[in-house]
Order: C-alpha cells, then sequence, then structure tokens
C-alpha cells in the first residue's frame, strides 16, 4: 500500500469502533449509537405496533441482516489473516447473528432485520436488501474454513429452507401479517439479475441437484427491461444506478453476489462475463470515491440518538407497505430536521466507503491498483470514534480486499 501504516492504523480503529459501539447482544449489527455507544432500542411492543413504522426504517435495528452479511467478508477476510481465535470468535458471532434473524418468526423464509430489547421481537417486515446479504455472508462463513461439520450443517439448513420459500412465493421475500410479503428479486435491473442468478447457482452448489444447475442455465438467457437484455448481459454491463443518483450502499450487495458467481463458475466464458461485469461495476463506483472528501472531519452537526422524539408523533397504524413507506418518507423529514448529521454521513461516508468495497471485489488487479490510492483516501478520511452511524464498515472488508498478493483470499 502507498501509506500502509496510515491505512492499517485506519482501518484498526474502524474495527475497534465497531466492535465497541455497533455489534449488539445477539451479534447483529446496529445502524447508529451515540458516541459512548448508547442507543434506546425499539421495545416489544413498539415493534409489534410498527414503531416508527412497520419497515423499521430509520430505527436502530433497520438493517441488521444486511449489514451483518456484508460485514461477514471482512471479518472472515480478516480470520484468514490473523488466524487467531479472537477473530475466528467475531466472525462466528456474526454469522450466529444472521442464524438468529431467520429464526425469530413463525413465518417460513423470514429474514428480520434486527431485534428488540427482549432478543426477539422485531418489524414484521424484512426486504430483498436484507435478504440477499443474509443469503451471501451465511455462504462465505459456509465455504471459509471457518465453519464447523455441524455449522455448515445448520447453514445448509436455513439456506436452502428459505431459499425455497422466496422462490415458492414467486422470488418475494415473506413478510409478517398483514403484509404477506415484501421485496422481490424478480426483474431485469442489475441488482435483480444477480440476486436471482446468484441465488440459483448456490443452491446448486449447496444441495448438488442437477435441477439447479437447469434453471440457473435458464434464468441466464431470460430476457426483458427497457434495453430488452438477458440476464447474462446485464451480469455482465455491471452496476446501475436507477432509483437515485448514487446507491453504492445497496447495490454493493449485487456486485457482491455477482463476484460470488464469479467464484463460483467453473464455465470459462460465462466467468469472463461475470468479470467484466465487476470490473464495469468497479469503474462506475470508483467515480464515488471522492465524496469522502466532502467530509469535514470538523463537521459537528447535531444528531439526535433519541430517534422517538422526531418520529412518533407522526406516527399512525399501517395495513399495507405502501402506507408503511409513506409514513417513513414523512418522518425522515422530520429526523433530518433535528438529525442534519445525518445526511453528511450516509452522502459523504456510507457512499463512498461502500463504493470502496465494491472496487475491491473486481479480481483484476490491474483495476484494483489504479484506484488504490483513491480507496486508501477514502479509508484515512474519518475519525471512526466521532461516526454515529455503523455506515463506514465497508472499509474494514475494502482493506483486506487490497490485501497483498500472498493472501489469495483477498483477490
Amino acid at each position: 500500500m502507498v501509506n500502509a501504516p496510515a491505512v492499517a492504523k485506519a482501518v484498526e480503529q474502524a474495527h475497534a469502533e465497531i466492535w465497541r459501539r455497533f455489534v449488539d447482544e445477539q451479534g447483529i449489527l446496529l445502524d447508529f449509537t451515540d458516541l459512548d455507544g448508547k442507543v434506546s432500542l425499539p421495545t416489544p411492543e413498539e415493534c409489534r405496533e410498527g414503531k416508527p413504522n412497520a419497515l423499521g426504517w430509520w430505527a436502530p435495528i433497520e438493517n441488521g441482516a444486511m449489514f451483518n452479511g456484508m460485514y461477514l467478508d471482512a471479518a472472515l477476510l480478516r480470520w484468514k489473516s490473523s488466524r487467531s481465535d479472537e477473530d475466528a470468535a467475531k466472525a462466528r458471532r456474526l454469522m450466529e447473528g444472521l442464524l438468529k434473524l431467520n429464526s425469530i418468526s413463525d413465518v417460513k423464509g423470514f429474514v428480520g432485520r434486527g431485534v428488540s430489547t427482549d432478543g426477539v421481537s422485531h418489524y414484521p417486515m424484512g426486504s430483498n436488501d436484507q435478504t440477499l446479504p443474509w443469503i451471501v455472508g451465511l455462504w462465505r462463513y459456509w465455504e471459509s474454513g471457518l465453519a464447523t461439520p455441524e455449522e455448515k450443517v445448520r447453514i445448509e439448513r436455513h439456506l436452502t429452507e428459505t431459499i425455497e420459500e422466496i422462490i415458492r412465493l414467486g422470488w418475494k421475500m415473506p413478510a409478517e401479517a398483514p403484509f404477506g410479503t415484501r421485496g422481490t428479486f424478480a426483474g431485469f435491473h442489475f441488482d435483480d439479475a444477480a440476486r436471482v442468478l446468484f441465488t440459483l447457482k448456490l443452491m446448486h452448489v449447496l444441495t448438488r441437484d442437477e435441477k439447479w444447475q437447469a434453471r440457473y442455465q435458464r434464468e441466464l438467457d431470460e430476457r426483458g427491461g427497457e434495453k430488452d437484455l438477458t440476464k447474462r448481459e446485464i451480469c455482465e454491463a455491471g452496476m446501475a444506478f436507477f432509483y437515485a443518483k448514487t446507491h453504492n450502499w445497496t447495490s454493493c450487495t449485487a456486485v457482491s453476489a455477482l463476484r460470488a458467481l464469479w467464484e463460483m463458475e467453473t464455465d470459462p466464458v460465462l466467468k469472463e462475463d461475470y468479470e467484466k461485469g465487476l470490473v464495469a461495476s468497479a469503474k462506475l463506483a470508483a467515480e464515488s470515491l471522492p465524496l469522502a472528501l466532502q467530509f469535514d472531519p470538523q463537521d459537528d452537526s447535531a444528531f439526535d440518538v433519541d430517534w422517538r422524539k422526531s418520529m412518533l408523533p407522526l406516527w399512525k397504524p399501517q395495513r399495507t407497505e405502501h402506507e408503511s413507506v409513506a409514513l417513513a418518507q414523512e418522518q425522515l423529514r422530520a429526523f433530518m430536521k433535528t438529525s442534519p448529521r445525518r445526511h453528511k454521513e450516509t452522502a459523504f461516508i456510507r457512499e463512498p466507503t461502500s463504493a470502496a468495497w465494491i472496487v475491491t471485489l473486481c479480481p483484476d488487479r490491474t483495476v484494483l491498483r489504479e484506484h488504490q490510492p483513491a480507496i486508501e483516501q477514502v479509508l484515512t478520511r474519518y475519525d471512526y470514534s466521532k461516526l454515529y452511524y455503523s455506515t463506514f464498515f465497508w472499509v474494514e472488508g475494502a482493506y483486506w480486499r487490497l490485501a497483498p498478493a500472498e493472501n489469495p483470499d483477498a483477490r
């Protein structure tokens, strides 16, 4: 690395802050805390009543499945480098957190976002953005060399039962009553194509049943979307932004699935197509790296960890996903007024750090070397002890994937 000691020091600080403040008692990442690690979790009653909203948006347990799944990639790479018992225990704790989120509901295939103070209560809706990283993270642990035989059996059971239910529902994510489902893997955006192809390929790897390979092959040639492309062509073109100017932080989940496809694929021509998609994704993500420079390390704008104060006055019962989304959007506007710091961290930390991870998911070392100085600039930009949100965790994954060539697992 260009400035190896400074980068290593910054990433070690990020690691320490994650484990000091953001991993809860169940081994699940929280979205935010105060600078001492204090946070007021939604109560079981609030989860049941859908407060602040039934999606759990803007609450501190909004993104546990999503964040755990991606952070587990970093934890496993760290363990592969150190082989320490401490790092193994941390990776195992994150894995158990993921399994917990699939064990808290009577609804088959449900993947929760996080849990309340009782370790069980939760919001009734997950999402595609939560479920895909949940799948990828468990697969990473399963194939890492750390998993015990008993753990591999447990993970296989959770993955296969959940994926089979998602497919039975037409690629929709199971949700609790009255919502039924929430989010889908179906469609012809890049995120959709990568999700479906990875999931089918994984089922073939886990079950060794050729029906999954046959379905995977058929899905490659499925055609649709505005450009009438096949899903293979969509993956070859790589990540694309469509619902905002940039959304590296959500699309990075699909890029991680594409990277997994590249690793699992044995057809050299198809593998090359996936690599082209990873290169294209890296180049697009690299355009967001300079956003880190717009973050002022001396910024002292307010963040009110008391999320109830701004959001609960707006609360009303919700019976549909649409009602929950509309309520959440209104609540976000109120939350932003009391916590202007939130925008600073989402725009200038969450986006460039997730973009850095996307770049490092590219297997072409030439591409990595081209963008390495900019990535290192992102990693060393922040004082992680002064950030309220955990959405800097990608810096660890980016660091370990930039590791020297003697660590083949990082490439």
